[in-house]
């Protein structure tokens, strides 16, 4: 931040597990002044998610802003609805939300001069979880690296440990309610990630099996796995590899990065090997 002449970052806090770690490393690094939260609810947002952001903030001393998307999702949707039509993707509506927030976050940037924190961690990197020109807005990304599973594990370890000099205030924590809930992106009524992901600790270890140890279908579902799913997983983890040539720098965590160690072409017939093989 000081070398690259940054006065501070901002970083879109939702309430769940994944802004709140980004927003608490935040603080340990630079301090509470320098942080500044803003939660972009939309008519998805839960009361409880809102609660949480804000017992967050108040925790880490951090400043909060509340600026809803309602208005300009509905302002795309019927700048947009002439090119929908009945068969338009539901994907396509969930997406306008991330984007907008991504534009609400970049315009603050571009207002203050702090540098946007995005928030995606490994997993949902690896499987395209994460919107292109959206979520994934960001100069930096502390998460980068960590999987879904790491993201908890650390999360637990900071409540319990202050790391040597850290920033935060006294007592700064992450909300209980945070790490025990079911994790989602609440772009839709009732949503979970687990309703087209596997299980976190079931998709990780699939994932680390195929990008750190770069093993085959076959040899990941010999442990036990599931070959149709390893083989879906398999194939989302190659079909993103678009969305992370376009992703934000981050930390170095794992034995293998994405843009570092993983080096795998855009555009190749691997599928044709794999199903076939």
């Amino acid at each position: 931040m000081r070398k690259n002449g940054f006065p501070g970052v901002l970083i879109g806090l939702s309430g769940g597990i994944d802004s709140a770690l980004s927003a608490m490393i935040a603080v340990d690094a630079l301090g509470p002044e320098k942080v500044h939260c803003v939660m972009m609810p939309s008519r998805f947002t839960s009361r409880e998610s809102l609660d949480d952001a804000a017992e967050q903030a108040k925790a880490l001393g951090v400043r909060l802003d509340d600026i809803s998307i309602a208005g300009p999702v509905l302002a795309f949707n019927d700048c947009l609805a002439p090119y929908f039509s009945k068969d338009t993707p539901p994907v396509t509506f969930e997406n306008i939300q991330p984007r907008a927030r991504g534009l609400i976050l970049m315009a603050l940037s571009n207002a203050s001069g702090s540098m946007v924190l995005s928030t995606g961690n490994k997993s949902e990197m690896a499987v395209g979880y994460a919107t292109l020109y959206g979520d994934m807005c960001g100069g930096f990304n502390a998460l980068k690296d960590l999987y879904k599973t790491q993201v908890y594990a650390l999360s637990h370890w900071r409540n319990e440990n202050v790391p040597p000099f850290s920033l935060a205030p006294e007592g700064a924590y992450i909300p209980r309610n945070i790490i025990d809930k079911a994790p989602t992106a609440e772009l839709k009524d009732n949503q979970t990630d687990q309703d087209t992901l596997p299980p976190y600790d079931e998709l990780d270890s699939i994932l680390q099996g195929l990008i750190e140890e770069d093993l085959s279908v076959h040899d990941i579902a010999a442990r036990g796995h599931d070959e149709a799913t390893v083989l879906r997983v398999w194939r989302m983890l190659d079909r993103a590899e678009y969305k992370r040539r376009q992703a934000p720098p981050g930390v170095k965590i794992t034995s293998r990065s994405f843009g570092r160690e993983r080096r795998y072409p855009i555009t190749n017939r691997f599928s044709d090997f794999v199903v076939h093989d």
